[in-house]
């Protein structure tokens, strides 16, 4: 696999990576914890499609590795903030997904 197949598929994950990671989100976290919460969810979707990608072993190739998932990172953020968040998609599944005041879990 090469470099170039390497940040494509890390930007096609990444592309749709906010609205899985706005599942995960709620309205009332601070804006800091949104952003780990996001960078953390794009660093595991890095790994996960590196070993999807290529296997365990592909983990030996440390450029393919990072380029995958400096891609998903990097398409994961400017997809939020160019589509997802303008679309307003995103902030709703945050809302739709997140528990109403006053629901308890379970």
């Amino acid at each position: 696999m090469s470099t170039l197949d390497s940040i494509t598929n890390g930007a096609q994950v990444g592309a749709l990576l906010p609205l899985i990671t706005a599942i995960v989100q709620r309205p009332a976290w601070s804006t800091e914890v949104k952003k780990v919460v996001a960078v953390v969810l794009a660093l595991i979707a890095g790994v996960a499609t590196v070993a999807v990608d290529g296997g365990w072993e592909r983990f030996q190739h440390g450029t393919l590795t990072f380029a995958t998932i400096a891609a998903v990172l990097a398409a994961s953020q400017a997809t939020y903030d160019l589509i997802w968040k303008p679309s307003k998609v995103a902030p709703a599944i945050e809302s739709a997904t997140s528990p109403k005041p006053g629901e308890t879990a379970g």
